[in-house]
């Protein structure tokens, strides 16, 4: 079984508004059979900077009805390093959701290097918003 590409990101939240928003576009996505979630943690610090990281078992039940409408079963990709690294560059009184992915519609591409003996040289990502500058220079 090949997996693909597996990514990350942490999406800061200021003044804790974490509210599950964004969701219903992970779940289309998982749905879509586009990703796969493996791994999801909500990281906070308060106003004194203390920091806590809620994983999917230790999750209230407003942020557990958001995570389990996911249907993660939480593979513990993350753990205390994570935690206390996202932790630290938080704003005090700020959430940050940090979740962890397949990208299942790269598998089958996966496997066919892998067929054909292909070696991946380098892998990377262009941030949408250098992309949609450069496509607005390019129009202008």
């Amino acid at each position: 079984m090949s997996f693909g590409p597996v990514d990350y990101i942490a999406i800061a939240f200021p003044g804790n508004k974490f509210s599950g928003k964004i969701i219903p576009a992970i779940k289309a996505l998982q749905e879509s059979g586009t990703i796969r979630v493996l791994d999801l943690v909500i990281i906070s610090k308060d106003a004194q900077g203390n920091v806590a990281a809620i994983e999917l078992s230790e999750a209230g039940p407003e942020e557990a009805a958001a995570l389990a409408a996911l249907g993660i079963e939480g593979t513990a990709l993350l753990g205390q390093e994570d935690f206390e690294d996202f932790g630290a560059a938080l704003e005090p009184n700020s959430t940050c959701g940090l979740m962890v992915w397949e990208n299942v519609w790269a598998a089958p591409f996966v496997q066919s290097v892998r067929d054909a003996d292909g070696i991946l040289l380098a892998a990377g990502r262009i941030p949408a918003a250098v992309i949609e500058e450069a496509m607005a220079e390019t129009v202008a």
